[in-house]
């Protein structure tokens, strides 16, 4: 039998014994992905719909229990749309863009974090993580339907593994007993206690921080508003902080910091949570206790995130604190930049060293982010005296002077990552060009006359052209790309984000809607080259 971890919220995949399980030896696949959350099922919808065939191994049947990661932000939105399921996950989520800062009971600062219009999604959504699994498996369950080569096997427990050159050979243990399974490739999704990382005697560095903190998820009918709310020091928590955030099915997320030193068996007591809720929402107001929870937290990171044919994604590479909802939106970027790789290398339209690039770009974003996490944590969690000064000068300041509010940090909100210095970015040849479209950067959505930019950048190389000539086919380094020819006036959106003062403009895109090179006109054989690049030709 597989004992389980934990108990889960939606059975989306009950075990089912298959043919290979009896097979004479073992079958080979080309990608297999160990753990089936919301960073290995993104990884295998993406595969899927490049034609890759691939087979997810997760050790129970279905999805876990309690909100958990509420926060997804607009770059996930984005992947999520490339994918085919973000327009339900929007719909079932509750939106927010606005956040507001608390100390005492005075609001002293506020913050807007998409203030520009323009934009097809909003800056975050709340939606429990059960949910968001549950999109992407409904969604490859569509693309299963259309012949998608997507597999997924529940209570699949891999036990061992071993590389052996061309291959990954895999033990896997079941409620039948043990078989064995051969990929091409494996990508370790398997979470922060990652047992492929553990059986590969890999391990973090970084730093574990010891404070306590409280998740109290309750239904209630209130009318608070659906901002992201932030205190400091609050009358309901003296000398702590505590967060608030609406979800659906009117749940809302409460998070109270605890301290260091607790009782935890006494801080879960269902009482004692009732008291700390009553003292924060009013003793007026009628919950019920919908999932608790006691976590603390560690920013740390593998060292390296491929080793051989054998990768690491999500927390199963890198850990952050949850303040700036960094973890599930790092890894939806993980899966975004290595998935089109992948498919690349094994459709022969690129070489192996193609796949160097996903440790370099996805190492680089993981830093940026345990680098914010960690300022927001010791901003929360002052370890010393000094710290505390600091904090406590700082929010002194910021009610009248608008300098110090950038220094105020309840958690710097996840962004995308732009790969500046990335070996595969090719030449900004467009003079003076906005920076927020600079080689390395994930595109920005636009209006256009019909629907949005992003939604024509589905998955594959693109051309951008802005009022200038392209042809309707382009083949270049052997690959078709798809042209999207547009022309916008000099007060667009479009032309703000990527014209700049330029008259015209053409970008080279990634499949991953990240920006290779970009020119002030259409010159093939610089496309091209720029192209062999992007693909680690060269």
């Amino acid at each position: 039998m597989i004992a389980p971890r934990y108990q889960t919220a939606f059975r989306l995949y009950p075990y089912a014994k298959v043919a290979q399980q009896e097979a004479p030896a073992p079958t080979r696949h080309r990608v297999v992905i160990v753990g089936g959350g919301p960073i290995g099922m993104g990884l295998a919808l993406d595969l899927g719909r490049r034609g890759i065939e691939c087979l997810v191994l997760d050790d129970h049947d279905g999805v876990g229990m309690g909100s958990r990661a509420i926060c997804f932000a607009k770059r996930t939105l984005e992947i999520c749309d490339r994918l085919g399921c973000g327009e339900p996950m929007v719909e079932k989520g509750v939106v927010w863009n606005v956040g507001r800062v608390y100390r005492g009971e005075e609001e002293v600062y506020s913050f807007n974090l998409l203030p520009e219009e323009g934009h097809k999604r909003p800056a975050f959504i709340n939606l429990q993580q059960p949910y968001f699994e549950q999109f992407l498996v409904a969604q490859i369950r569509a693309e299963q339907a259309a012949g998608a080569p997507i597999e997924i096997r529940g209570q699949n427990r891999v036990s061992s593994l071993d590389q052996r050159g061309d291959h990954v050979a895999l033990r896997v243990n079941t409620p039948d007993g043990p078989y064995e399974v051969e990929a091409d490739y494996l990508v370790a999704c398997d979470g922060a206690n990652s047992a492929v990382r553990t059986m590969m005697g890999l391990d973090f560095g970084g730093r574990v921080f010891e404070d306590n903190f409280l998740i109290a998820d309750i239904r209630m009918n209130a009318q608070f508003p659906v901002e992201r709310r932030f205190w400091f020091d609050p009358p309901f928590n003296r000398g702590e902080t505590a967060l608030m955030h609406k979800q659906p099915d009117d749940v809302w997320r409460l998070d109270f910091q605890l301290g260091w030193d607790i009782d935890r068996k006494a801080e879960l007591e269902p009482d004692r949570i009732r008291t700390r809720v009553s003292a924060m929402i009013g003793a007026d107001i009628e919950f019920d206790l919908v999932w608790t929870s006691i976590y603390t937290f560690r920013c740390c990171t593998m060292e390296t995130y491929r080793h051989g044919r054998v990768f690491f994604a999500g927390d199963s590479a890198h850990q952050v604190s949850p303040f700036g909802a960094r973890g599930a939106n790092g890894g939806m970027q993980d899966i975004d930049n290595l998935a089109w790789k992948l498919a690349a290398v094994i459709k022969g339209e690129a070489p192996d060293g193609l796949l160097d690039s996903y440790h370099s770009e996805r190492k680089y974003g993981a830093l940026e982010n345990i680098k914010n996490s960690t300022r927001s944590a010791d901003f929360l969690t002052p370890r010393g005296p000094a710290h505390h000064l600091f904090r406590d000068a700082v929010l002194d300041l910021i009610e009248h002077f608008e300098f110090a509010r950038p220094m105020v940090n309840s958690g710097r909100l996840s962004v995308p990552c732009t790969y500046d210095g990335s070996p595969l970015n090719g030449p900004d040849a467009l003079p003076d060009g906005p920076a927020r479209s600079r080689p390395g950067s994930p595109c920005s959505d636009a209006p256009l006359a019909q629907g949005f930019l992003l939604d024509h950048l589905d998955g594959s190389f693109a051309i951008l052209a802005l009022n200038t000539d392209v042809p309707r086919d382009i083949t270049l380094a052997g690959l078709r790309l798809k042209c999207i020819a547009l022309s916008t006036d000099a007060a667009g959106a479009l032309a703000a984000r990527y014209l700049g003062d330029n008259p015209a403009a053409v970008y080279l895109i990634r499949p991953d809607q990240h920006v290779v090179a970009r020119w002030a006109g259409l010159d093939l054989a610089a496309i091209e080259a720029a192209l062999t690049r992007a693909l680690a030709r060269s």
